[in-house]
């Protein structure tokens, strides 16, 4: 199903843990692509592009994956796009260099890291020569010779790790019953971001829960629709089953998991490359939800 082992034993020869997950190296190397590609997308006004001597070009399309490493939905609106591989990017004067990447942090770009949170990994001098000092974007030669250190680090910031090697035998026994695929979900990455060609089903949080009840291409169901079938409201967050699901002010649906049982649930926290299908407590997934939500509790029918 997916590029990542979901048994139970110590990650086998081959495969880099990433938030407790066991990751073969295709995936990995498949990551690393997606945070370092080759040519890469700058994001700067008609007025910034013009004063750094840019030329724009949003013709060129970006992949679902490059959209998530670079947070199209975080950017400033008016933006344009400048496409520049890394040689043309290291070509260019260090003060057009240090304004560029400058931008793409006011912009809201994604792919953007600082100097002080990898330069214990990484070269500390090169990072601090590539741009303003403080920041730096991603290119292969930075990535590419530490594959196995810089994506675990990547993609664990800010995420828990998955607890599924924690979970009791006889609840995955009991869960099995009203969530056949739960198990074999838990602790994967799907193989691209949600609407990718590599978009096998499961890839955001609506179509992990609907998988997890045995559906077979559940990112084709409606999750509103598919909901109101299959459940009835109230739940218990103690019994496997009880679909979480987080609604904004205007009524909709943020985001969802499922419990397992004995205080365990299911999630997939986003649609993006690197957001794991994880079990965590269901106080740990209710404690992580953004303010301003309100949870409501479906049973399983």
């Amino acid at each position: 199903m997916t590029d990542t082992e979901s048994g139970e034993a110590p990650a086998p020869h081959g495969t880099v843990q990433v938030l407790g997950i066991d990751v073969n190296r295709t995936l990995l190397r498949r990551w690393a692509g997606w945070l370092a590609p080759a040519c890469q997308p700058f994001f700067l006004t008609a007025a910034e592009a013009a004063e750094l001597g840019l030329t724009p070009d949003s013709a060129r399309e970006l992949s679902t994956e490059l959209r998530d490493t670079y947070e199209l939905w975080n950017l400033d609106a008016g933006v344009d796009r400048v496409w520049l591989d890394e040689e043309a990017f290291h070509a260019l004067p260090r003060p057009v260099r240090a304004e560029l990447v400058r931008a793409q942090v006011r912009h809201g770009r994604g792919g953007v890291a600082t100097v002080g949170e990898w330069a214990n990994l990484l070269d500390a001098r090169a990072l601090r020569e590539q741009a303003d000092g403080q920041h730096f974007v991603w290119w292969p030669t930075l990535v590419e010779p530490h594959v196995d250190a810089v994506l675990p680090r990547f993609v664990g910031k800010d995420q828990l790790p998955c607890k599924r090697r924690s979970v009791p035998e006889e609840i995955w026994r009991t869960a099995a019953a009203v969530l056949p695929d739960a198990r074999a979900l838990s602790g994967t990455f799907a193989a691209g971001s949600r609407g990718s060609a590599l978009d096998t089903g499961a890839t955001n949080c609506f179509a992990t829960v609907i998988a997890a009840t045995g559906v077979r291409n559940a990112a084709e169901e409606p999750f509103e629709a598919w909901l109101a079938a299959r459940c009835t409201a109230g739940g218990s967050d103690d019994l496997p089953g009880t679909v979480l699901v987080w609604r904004n002010a205007g009524g909709t649906s943020t985001h969802a998991a499922v419990t397992l049982g004995g205080g365990w649930a299911l999630h997939k926290p986003g649609q993006e490359w690197h957001s794991p299908r994880q079990v965590l407590t269901v106080a740990d997934i209710v404690r992580l939800a953004p303010p301003g939500l309100t949870l409501h509790r479906h049973s399983l029918r």
